[in-house]
């Protein structure tokens, strides 16, 4: 069994070397596969421009985008934007040196870096693997680092609006409780009011038991003959909240409840 490195051919990165003649690079721009290449170059002719230049720029007659494109490599390396070799050796911009025409070859990785600056709409199979050509051109480093900052952002938005949803789940499902629980609080009065209605005593027997509730006030809160306290307590809200303080789990001990019988044994008492 032949180890990995044994079926690494390198493929990609001799591709990024290539040399191709101005013609050559311009039949593979224009989607010609290059097994067949050389075959359709048969085919094409030179320009009818008389100058050297326009000798070299080649007409097809049914690959039309191969004049156009043979024409732009070819001002590319005069115009000092695209590197070009002779023969297949070294790049370089041509600037005062001469290549004969015939000569002169570009190397995909220099054409790759031209096409993509000057055409970045385009995207040549021959050059471009499948993952760049579906790459908007417009998605470069310095927009991809933006898109990045951009994305984290949102998710941290989005992170804080799922904490704060959960935060208002949680008032939400506090104030359920607390509806709850003032729903029993008043069906449980309700229901203590509906008792009190059952079991009311009668008029001469609340009449008795105000008066005695108003005379034990009464003598708590008076003085013996010789001036002393009969009991610690100041006044009627101190004696309220003693009995809530020792029976405020007994049935009708509350604030409200007391207050009222309260005042009611005082009225009674006085009325006596």
């Amino acid at each position: 069994m032949k180890e990995s490195w044994e079926n690494d051919s390198c493929e990609q990165v001799r591709a990024l070397y290539q040399s191709y003649t101005v013609p050559q690079a311009a039949m593979l721009w224009c989607g010609v596969p290059s097994k067949e290449v050389d075959h359709h170059l048969k085919f094409a002719k030179p320009t009818s421009e008389a100058s050297s230049y326009g000798q070299h720029v080649l007409k097809h007659p049914y690959i039309p985008c191969l004049e156009a494109r043979c024409r732009a490599i070819h001002d590319a390396i005069i115009n000092n934007e695209l590197k070009v070799g002779r023969d297949g050796g070294n790049t370089f911009f041509i600037k005062e040196q001469h290549i004969a025409f015939p000569r002169r070859t570009v190397k995909s990785v220099d054409l790759k870096e031209w096409i993509a600056s000057k055409f970045s709409d385009e995207k040549p199979v021959f050059l471009f693997s499948e993952i760049e050509r579906n790459t908007h051109p417009a998605i470069n480093a310095e927009s991809f680092r933006a898109l990045q900052v951009d994305l984290i952002a949102k998710t941290t938005q989005v992170e804080n609006i799922t904490k704060a949803l959960e935060n208002m789940t949680k008032e939400r499902d506090a104030v359920s409780g607390e509806r709850d629980s003032l729903k029993g609080m008043v069906d449980g009065h309700t229901k203590e009011k509906e008792l009190e209605k059952l079991d009311a005593p009668t008029e001469r027997a609340e009449k008795t038991y105000l008066n005695i509730i108003g005379g034990l006030v009464d003598v708590m809160l008076g003085k013996s003959l010789g001036g002393q306290k009969h009991s610690v307590f100041q006044n009627g809200a101190a004696i309220v909240a003693a009995l809530l303080a020792h029976h405020g789990d007994k049935p009708g001990i509350s604030q409200r409840t007391l207050d009222g019988k309260l005042a009611a044994a005082n009225r009674s008492l006085s009325e006596s």
